[in-house]
């Protein structure tokens, strides 16, 4: 997708998102959405391409590190459970418990017994959830092993994205067919009808991140808020000049001329 056709289509989305935001926050809405998908899929682009707009201290991204000694002794869902949403909140985990249903599976971080315990109580899990008034969103990014292998190539040629490879990612590139059986599984487990998955083609982001979107927004309820219901504030104080008395500011960067 070209990128001017991306972002005309992405900046009309927004404008629905902070209406969304708006809505969740007037209505103590609790939001949760779980991105899950193989290595370099785009969860971490389309996640930022939710959350841009929005209120940062309403909208949050959760992506846990790997467990600590204390946390592999407790209840598997507990460290997940302390970052849902709040009313009027939406949280975006970047990864999720999925990790056990994938990664740790896969790469044997969990031992089988484990993964089948996890199967087993994840329906569960989200049925409390939602039971209580959390809308759970689940989406699984797809994406081909020529196209991962591309945008692997990619990372590890920027200084910028080498960060985004890791060992793990290195490792799991011989593991694609297995990682498509242990997605399967996990699908036949726990796609419910009060918490199902909703599986977004990520081979083109731009177009993978519309449709996620697209697809978030109308399953939400009518967002629409009235304006006088949000208590904006008046702008009617004069501007006052700056003044500093002990410290100055630093001079400004100089920033070279465009060249011919």
């Amino acid at each position: 997708m070209k990128s001017k056709i991306y972002e005309d289509q992405l900046e009309s989305l927004e404008h629905e998102l902070v209406r969304a935001a708006h809505w969740a926050r007037a209505n103590g809405e609790r939001l949760c959405v779980v991105f899950e998908g193989r290595d370099a899929a785009g969860k971490g682009g389309a996640i930022g391409a939710i959350g841009r707009r929005l209120d940062p201290r309403q909208c949050r991204v959760v992506a846990l590190p790997k467990p600590t000694e204390t946390e592999r002794t407790q209840w598997y869902f507990q460290r997940y459970a302390e970052h849902l949403p709040a009313a009027g909140e939406i949280v975006l985990f970047d990864r999720s418990w999925y990790n056990r249903a994938g990664v740790e599976a896969v790469m044997g971080f969990a031992t089988p017994s484990q993964v089948s315990s996890f199967l087993d109580a994840a329906p569960r899990f989200e049925k409390m959830l939602v039971d209580d008034g959390i809308r759970l969103f689940k989406y699984w990014l797809t994406v081909d092993q020529a196209q991962q292998e591309e945008r692997f190539a990619e990372r590890l040629d920027d200084p910028l994205k080498r960060w985004k490879l890791s060992p793990i990612d290195a490792r799991a590139r011989t593991h694609y067919a297995d990682y498509a059986a242990a997605r399967e599984t996990m699908l036949a487990a726990t796609h419910t009808p009060y918490a199902p998955w909703t599986l977004v083609d990520f081979n083109d982001q731009k177009l993978g991140r519309l449709t996620l979107i697209r697809n978030l927004l109308d399953r939400l309820p009518d967002t629409k808020v009235p304006d006088e219901t949000l208590d904006w504030p008046t702008l009617d104080h004069p501007p006052l000049t700056e003044r500093f008395g002990m410290l100055q500011p630093i001079s400004p960067y100089p920033v070279e001329k465009d060249r011919d």
